[in-house]
């Protein structure tokens, strides 16, 4: 049963417990169902690059963003090696910028995750290669989870080479510690947790549940 720490607020240091891992949030993507650069996409006039990146500095120093540039002055950025290799290309990416010894891998467009979560898997790495989430429908989600960068840039690289564009190819080959959903259901704001931001409807939703949970904790 997963068992959390409680995670720093934004103005205390990094928890204890994070000092080895970097943050990546993979922004490289293509957006095609969407029209529009996801990133750049906005909830309470933040984009979701920068809500994310807010999120992760809550108990990450480092945070890079993966596959295009950033005007946020605190953030570090990354091009894609492969850049037409979709998500398994992005994470590769990720790998081999990262200088700790675990990264924390996000895509652009979840951007309900919490600080609480990733402090959360970061407990779970003790004895494992990966540390990934599964969705309440039954999916892992490779692109909110945790690499160690050692054994996983090796296997990222040979995937490539084999032709793979896979992230759970990797999650296959290491040993994963598959964090099932029905250990995250007591942290706060869990059921967003994986909202994810494809398509014009998905975005009007997201912005109608933030409204609503903004509405709901005015006094």
């Amino acid at each position: 049963m997963l068992t959390c720490l409680i995670v720093a607020s934004p103005q205390l240091p990094t928890p204890q417990h994070m000092d080895q891992i970097e943050a990546f949030i993979l922004a490289g993507g293509t957006s095609s169902r969407m029209g529009k650069d996801k990133g750049e996409l906005l909830l309470e006039n933040q984009s979701f690059i920068q809500r994310i990146a807010d999120t992760l500095f809550a108990v990450i120093n480092s945070v890079t963003v993966v596959g295009r540039s950033s005007t946020d002055p605190r953030l570090k950025t990354a091009l894609d090696v492969y850049p037409s290799w979709g998500a398994l290309g992005g994470l590769h990416a990720a790998l081999q910028s990262c200088t700790s010894s675990w990264a924390f891998v996000i895509a652009c467009d979840l951007p309900f995750v919490t600080s609480e979560l990733v402090s959360c898997l970061a407990d779970e790495r003790s004895q494992y290669e990966a540390v990934v989430c599964i969705q309440p429908d039954g999916r892992p989600q490779p692109l909110c989870a945790l690499y160690s960068v050692q054994p996983c840039l090796s296997v990222a690289a040979k995937l490539i080479d084999e032709g793979k564009r896979r992230p759970l190819d990797l999650l296959e080959r290491v040993n994963t510690r598959w964090v099932p959903f029905s250990e995250l259901t007591e942290l706060p704001r869990s059921e967003k947790f994986f909202v994810n931001i494809n398509t014009p409807e998905d975005y009007y939703e997201a912005v109608r549940i933030e409204a609503n949970a903004n509405h709901h904790r005015q006094p």
